[in-house]
């Protein structure tokens, strides 16, 4: 049986293990995890937070980590400024990025969710409003969520990956970790 791991990366922390190209050591997944042969199944943004599955099973990682397999993950986006539906339409049809047009996107504005604090925050400017939108996306590009947004005017601030396909960040603090059933 797999060995899965649903972990609620902080912003910050690299999506890896150890750190070699960098002079000044920066928090890898060491820190956090202790489990033996266990590997993140894709990857979350050094500046992003949130869920990040880890597995020794190579076939699991490769089915979540591969767009082919169109496992939905749901990001929960602050956004700079307030979008309106027409605002976030290109994102429902799919917009034309450097490295091509994007599968059309799940797309709603939402409240602000109840989540933990971000350490350091995010910058708070009363002159410039924000929002959260809800995202899902079948397919993972280097940086995706936050190229789509500034592509329609509203650059990201602050990125929690929520959801992959049925796991869940809900109810595990940031820098916690839990043992999951496989999905």
């Amino acid at each position: 049986m797999a060995n899965i791991i649903l972990f609620n990366k902080p912003f910050g922390v690299l999506s890896q293990f150890t750190d070699a190209r960098s002079p000044s050591p920066r928090p890898t997944l060491s820190a956090y995890i202790d489990v033996p042969g266990v590997y993140p199944a894709g990857r979350l943004d050094r500046d992003s937070e949130g869920l990040l599955v880890l597995t020794d099973d190579g076939k699991l990682q490769a089915r979540i980590a591969d767009p082919q397999h169109k496992l939905a993950k749901i990001y929960l986006v602050q956004v700079e400024g307030t979008p309106t539906e027409s605002d976030l339409q290109p994102l429902r049809d799919g917009v034309m990025l450097k490295d091509g047009r994007t599968r059309p996107a799940k797309v709603r504005l939402i409240d602000p969710p109840t989540l933990w604090d971000r350490d350091p925050p995010v910058r708070f400017r009363k002159s410039v409003p924000d929002s959260w939108v809800e995202i899902t996306l079948r397919e993972g590009r280097n940086r995706q969520v936050r190229r789509m947004t500034a592509h329609i005017g509203f650059p990201t601030l602050r990125l929690v990956r929520w959801q992959i396909g049925d796991w869940s960040v809900k109810g595990l603090e940031t820098g916690a970790w839990c043992h999951a059933a496989p999905a």
